[in-house]
């Protein structure tokens, strides 16, 4: 049978409507449809999609058991290599990695001589976790403690989740520590309800909770509980603390009322419901002309998010092209669908202050001095670096900026435990042959704390191969 050339399409908000809410974008598959869509994997031997997958998902026999109807077996094998299957079948970077290397996608379609599109890997996935979350609950048998000891997780997203899921079902007792007070990490304050609704991380996390896992929330890692407690109260330590400090270009203004860190905005809107004022007692900033500083990810959340807010214009200011925009190729697409402006290769020189006399609008923003680029060579990061065109200054009107270039590792728990040592960028040293080993013996670390700002499954994949060494070392710790 012929393999039809185009992904089976998907059901999603219409654009005006979507733009102005803050309910999911994607509407997922229906049992038909998936079935339908499964049908285009060819099941191949060397499977390169597995390859492809941080935490090598069997993707091949999963999708074959949705083809099949059999979607409790789907699940199941999802399960198998994933905790949080909802979760990544929404938010990971599929087009880059199992459906970047997607056989199908590499076949040509006779009739137009074009690539076909890969199988919609992601999308499936998430079928198969949201048709299980409908089902009757079934709480499982957590596993009996093993003897060999109790771990400590320090911080509750991706990465943590996963050793933890993971060291659970070895039998080992797990306690998580998260400071603030829901666990999910980025998952929970980074990530808008349109993209990855709350309801949908709460639902994995109790399914590994179910497992045994303990939850501490509101706890400070060597504030609330001291760093001497916790190696005196546990066997082996994992910390995945991420990289939540916000940083800033350092653009003149920056101080001004309206300039925010893409971390505040975000987390007031997502963890402290800032969209739901006065319901929740967090108010988000009212804005009228909204520029977005970066072109990741977060500055797609950004912007949509403020766009949802009310602001009459989004515009995300990005230094290089559209071609060298980090963001996924779909959170573009949607962005673009619902109405946020985009000036490529534009770079803000000053945040402009208020100058009348009214003293009510002291020391706000009203504008935003920029500047055309071009590229040159590539930088360090092998990117062609932006240089500025000279006499192509001009000025938005502007009342909110929202800077999302990046962010750094948290300072508090690193401070407080000199003995781990760091590298240059701020950022824990963890060796990735030894699953994560730190420089204190029993302490392994992973996900943004190690890596820097990266994907949801490349810190699940740091939290499976941790989860495996730590259970080595406490294996064999057992033993003597």
């Amino acid at each position: 049978m012929a393999i039809s050339p185009k992904k089976t399409p998907i059901s999603e908000q219409d654009p005006k409507v979507r733009a102005h809410n803050f309910k999911e974008v994607c509407l997922g598959y229906t049992p038909e449809e998936a079935m339908q869509e499964a049908a285009r994997c060819l099941h191949c031997k060397n499977a390169p999609c597995i390859k492809g997958c941080p935490v090598a998902i069997h993707i091949p026999d999963f999708i074959a058991a949705i083809k099949d109807g059999d979607f409790e077996k789907s699940f199941d094998i999802l399960s198998q290599s994933t905790a949080l299957p909802a979760v990544c079948g929404r938010v990971c970077p599929q087009e880059k990695q199992c459906e970047g290397v997607c056989t199908v996608g590499r076949m040509k379609d006779r009739a137009t001589g074009m690539n076909n599109e890969p199988v919609a890997i992601g999308k499936l996935e998430r079928f198969a976790a949201d048709w299980k979350a409908a089902q009757p609950a079934v709480k499982p048998e957590p596993v009996p403690y093993n003897g060999k000891g109790k771990v400590a997780v320090i911080g509750s997203g991706p990465s943590s989740l996963t050793v933890a899921g993971d060291l659970a079902k070895l039998g080992y007792k797990v306690t998580i520590f998260e400071a603030l007070h829901l666990p999910g990490g980025v998952l929970m304050y980074g990530i808008p309800e349109f993209r990855l609704p709350k309801a949908i991380v709460q639902h994995e996390i109790d399914n590994i909770r179910a497992l045994g896992v303990d939850v501490e929330v509101n706890v400070v890692a060597s504030r609330t509980v001291t760093v001497e407690e916790i190696q005196k109260n546990f066997d082996a330590v994992y910390i995945a603390t991420g990289a939540g400090t916000p940083k800033f270009a350092g653009t003149p203004g920056t101080n001004l009322n309206g300039v925010f860190s893409a971390s505040e905005y975000l987390t007031r809107i997502n963890l402290m419901h800032g969209y739901e004022f006065p319901a929740y007692d967090t108010p988000a900033k009212k804005s009228k002309h909204v520029a977005v500083i970066g072109g990741g990810n977060v500055a797609m959340d950004a912007a949509r998010s403020a766009l949802r807010l009310g602001a009459e214009s989004v515009t995300v200011l990005y230094r290089r092209s559209v071609d060298e925009l980090p963001a996924r190729i779909e959170e573009y697409h949607h962005a673009v669908e619902e109405g946020v402006k985009f000036e490529f290769l534009t770079a803000p020189t000053e945040y402009i202050a208020y100058s009348g006399d009214d003293k009510n609008e002291m020391g706000k923003l009203v504008g935003v001095k920029c500047q055309r680029m071009e590229l040159g060579e590539p930088d360090a990061s092998g990117r062609r670096s932006p240089k500025p065109i000279e006499g192509s200054e001009f000025t938005l009107e502007i009342d909110t900026v929202i800077e999302a270039i990046g962010q750094s590792s948290n300072k508090v728990l690193l401070n407080a435990w000199p003995e781990l040592k760091t590298n240059k960028r701020g950022y824990i040293e963890a060796d990735e042959a030894t699953g994560g080993a730190t420089s204190i013996e029993g302490v392994y670390a992973g996900g943004d704390i190690v890596t820097g700002a990266a994907t949801v499954i490349l810190a699940m994949g740091a939290g499976k191969t941790a989860a495996q060494a730590i259970d080595e070392y406490l294996t064999a710790k057992a033993a003597k």
